[in-house]
């Protein structure tokens, strides 16, 4: 069975050979991360030492998203995979495991609200109009839900609207909180309840914040996006894990080559918190995109194009 990274990089340094090994594939990951080119002889090392590892548990490791130290089992996981990372199409390697199976997707309201007996589910009724405030208001029967969503909303709208005053960074680290530790029921419904008018289309696209979380006072280019993902482990990793479970296939029937859309979607949650966070684009369709553009990509126009396509052409997503 595969270990997580932080188990397997304990094994392999209690291993003298496979100790070296490591110290090895750290300086090449080291050197990428800086942007520090390498000649030929330390390009052949680096993969020779990749290798190496052959049947290892490092090479075969991964990590779950709602683990403690995820962040140093990303880059444990980075560290070993760092030769497959030269362009952005070689993503493909997601560091996580156990993508959403679709049974475990369908949620039934009443059911949820059931789960929490004794709370105050009287205000549910009224709410079948609008199935973003419903999903407001099973948050509100759950502590951590409740506690989670204000705790972001707080640090987002601080000074929203003014890039001066809207820390961005710490606003992003609320918003993985609240998706990576509230369950997905009741993230999930926050994030994709279905609407009919405006007024709730609204509620659904300002779920994240996006003055302060998304938009920036103008759109930045999509490669200066896509470079800051690249240079943040969990971005990097989330990038990777949308990359493939959301991987368009124009023959297939459902769009997706993976044929799993609650994957999909857990991919797409994924995103949001990090530099290449995306969202609606209207109250009144369920369009997503990227905050960015493709003006002024010279001879870069097909790549950055190809990354907003991601989102905003996806027929997957």
């Amino acid at each position: 069975p595969r270990s997580d990274c932080i188990a397997a990089e304990q094994l392999c340094l209690s291993d003298s050979t496979c100790n070296a090994t490591y110290r090895i594939l750290e300086n090449c990951a080291l050197a990428k991360t800086r942007f520090l080119p390498l000649d030929h002889d330390s390009r052949v090392r680096c993969l020779n030492a990749e290798l190496d590892l052959g049947n290892s548990s490092l090479l075969h490791c991964k990590c779950h998203r709602r683990m403690k130290r995820q962040e140093h089992c990303l880059r444990v996981f980075w560290t070993v995979h760092s030769s497959v990372t030269d362009g952005y199409f070689n993503l493909e390697t997601s560091p996580y495991e156990n993508p959403a199976n679709e049974e475990h997707w369908k949620t039934d309201y009443n059911k949820l609200a059931a789960l929490l007996s004794g709370k105050d589910c009287s205000q549910l009724a009224g709410d079948a109009t609008n199935p973003c405030l419903k999903a407001t208001h099973v948050c509100n029967l759950s502590k951590k839900c409740v506690r989670l969503r204000t705790d972001y909303a707080s640090i987002c709208t601080k000074g929203a609207g003014s890039e001066d005053m809207c820390d961005r960074r710490k606003c992003h680290r609320g918003l993985r909180n609240f998706f990576e530790k509230v369950p997905e029921d009741f993230t999930k419904r926050i994030l994709f309840c279905p609407c009919q008018d405006e007024l709730c289309g609204e509620r659904r696209r300002k779920t994240i914040v996006p003055d302060c979380s998304f938009q920036y006072n103008t759109k930045p280019n999509c490669l200066w996006l896509l470079d800051s993902c690249l240079e943040d482990h969990i971005c990097k990793s989330r990038l990777a894990d949308f990359q493939q479970n959301c991987q368009p296939a124009d023959m297939s029937p459902d769009g997706c080559s993976q044929h799993n859309h609650a994957a999909c979607l857990q991919a797409y949650m994924g995103m949001i918190g990090t530099p290449m966070t995306p969202n609606y684009v209207s109250n009144s369709s369920v369009e997503v995109s990227l905050w960015c553009t493709c003006e002024s990509s010279g001879n870069q126009k097909e790549k950055c194009d190809q990354i907003l396509g991601m989102f905003d052409s996806n027929k997957c997503l």
